[in-house]
């Protein structure tokens, strides 16, 4: 670990007053989008801390409306009556839930369909409902905001792939650029003529024209859409990968190659059971995994990353005012939990300010992390104190947090499990902690020991409750006592601080303030 005694005043801008409690944030705590697709009909329901909210409610319903739609041009018969009724049911629930107006959209099958219009009309007079129709471009942008809602200033090409249409959209600096739409959706492909070799034919044509037309794209690939998720769940289990949070999981061209002979080699039955996903949006997979190959072998970016944001969140993005679109999704979220469960709100600031001495060598991505550990240092205090350490460690991992690698989340729950344990054997994370290098490990338990350590120090805010410092090279750690903090230097205070030292493997001293 690089650790130094000091720290610059960016290193502190990010503790500047949080926005959820904005009245123009406040606007947007609890939001309903219904997004009509060729496959699927979800509403979702966002609440939380605007900038990274939670997903208050989220129902999906598989209606297949664009089944067909390329032999037929219309609406799929039974898929339109199971879209009217979810959309009933929506409406119904938006209702009782007391939200605003929901946000609706209808993306290539409505569009497409030469009873489209008739459609939205027949929602409109049952429901109330207006469908806004977009087409390929809008869905493009609107999806690319999904993704700059999760990773804000992000570089790369958006790729969301829906039943009927595929649309990409390039990225950079927050800003959504070119985007181009194409009839490469399953629902589509299952109709092309000419049987896979056809098929392949069309797959690579339509692909090579969208790379003409878009130019080199060789940063980030992101991957939105149900079929692309199903994909990398996949994945997951073909490479027994430890941790199933689909958001910010990682793929290369390789593995996608290994994971369509993957798919290749078992019936769908069996890849059903293995990784859970729907008999319908499984069907899809086989052509999803034919394009994803194309597209990686013809754009070749330089990763893969699947997001779990896509049109809904970029419609909550689109109502977002531009100081909260620049805010960090993680911090944000974090200081929205310390609001809402914390027993000292603000106090996680101060924490770090109190370890920052241990970390100030590390890069800004790292001392993000460890900011958002201080702030949630403490919300899951009503845990039972048996289970709190593997309460936290499972909240950091598996909770709904955007701008959080794999990585990263394992890194922020095992500090915040050695903020209430200080062995992390005999867990069951094990598996999880192989996807963290023995330093990343090593230094998340000197993170949480601190915090350990820190919040036996918590006292008024307006009173210095002691500092340290700390020389890496001579592995010296410091403690500088202050006179009010001195009654709360305990018995169990200073074995934490003892624990401490020992984890940083450096000799201790403790100064008492003078007189």
């Amino acid at each position: 670990m690089n650790l130094q005694n000091t720290a610059s005043q960016a290193d502190l801008d990010i503790f500047e007053p949080p926005l959820f409690s904005d009245p123009s944030s406040r606007a947007l705590s609890r939001v309903g989008v219904v997004d009509v697709g060729s496959n699927s009909v979800r509403l979702v329901v966002f609440d939380g801390a605007a900038r990274s909210p939670a997903y208050f409610y989220n129902e999906k319903i598989m209606c297949g409306l664009g089944a067909g739609l390329s032999e037929t041009g219309r609406l799929h018969p039974e898929g339109r009556k199971r879209a009217l009724g979810a959309l009933r049911r929506f409406e119904a629930i938006a209702h009782g839930m007391g939200l605003p107006p929901l946000s609706t959209v209808a993306t290539a099958a409505v569009r497409d369909a030469s009873d489209g219009n008739n459609f939205c009309e027949e929602v409109k007079a049952e429901t109330g409902l207006t469908l806004r129709v977009i087409n390929g471009a809008e869905e493009a942008r609107l999806s690319a905001q999904g993704v700059l809602l999760g990773w804000p200033g992000s570089y790369g090409l958006v790729c969301d792939i829906g039943g009927a249409s595929m649309e990409l959209a390039e990225i950079a600096d927050g800003e959504v650029g070119q985007r181009l739409t194409s009839p490469l959706g399953p629902l589509k492909l299952r109709d092309v003529k000419g049987g896979k070799k056809g098929r392949h034919a069309h797959i690579k044509q339509v692909i090579a024209e969208m790379r003409e037309a878009m130019g080199p794209q060789n940063n980030r690939l992101f991957l939105v859409g149900g079929s692309w998720r199903a994909i990398a769940k996949v994945d997951m289990v073909r490479r027994g990968y430890p941790l199933r949070v689909l958001h910010e999981y990682r793929m290369t061209a390789k593995s996608v190659d290994a994971t369509a002979k993957f798919i290749a080699a078992h019936d769908l039955d069996e890849l059903r059971a293995m990784c859970g996903v729907s008999a319908a949006r499984l069907s899809l997979v086989p052509y999803a995994i034919e394009v994803l190959k194309r597209l990686v072998r013809t754009f070749r970016p330089h990763d893969i990353a699947v997001s779990s944001y896509g049109i809904r969140e970029g419609l909550l993005y689109e109502q977002m005012p531009d100081k909260l679109r620049g805010r960090d999704p993680l911090i944000e979220a974090c200081y929205f939990a310390e609001h809402k469960d914390a027993r000292l709100p603000g106090f996680g600031a101060t924490l770090y300010k109190f370890v920052r001495p241990l970390f100030a060598r590390c890069p800004p991505e790292r001392r993000r992390i460890i900011k958002a550990a201080c702030l949630l240092h403490d919300v899951s205090w009503r845990a039972h104190p048996d289970y709190r350490a593997e309460v936290c460690f499972d909240n950091a991992t598996r909770a709904n947090l955007g701008g959080l690698t794999h990585e990263e989340r394992v890194y922020l729950g095992l500090a915040l499990l050695h903020r209430y344990r200080n062995k992390r054997e005999d867990t069951a994370f094990d598996t999880l902690l192989k996807l963290l290098k023995p330093e990343d490990q090593s230094q998340a338990e000197i993170l949480g020991k601190a915090m350990r350590f820190g919040a036996m120090m918590w006292t008024d805010q307006n009173v210095k409750a002691g500092e340290l410092k700390w020389a890496p090279r001579r592995r010296h750690l410091e403690l500088r006592l202050t006179k009010d903090s001195v009654p709360l230097f305990g018995e169990v205070a200073e074995a934490r601080l003892n624990a401490l030292a020992n984890a940083l493997g450096a000799e201790l001293t403790v100064k008492m303030p003078r007189g």
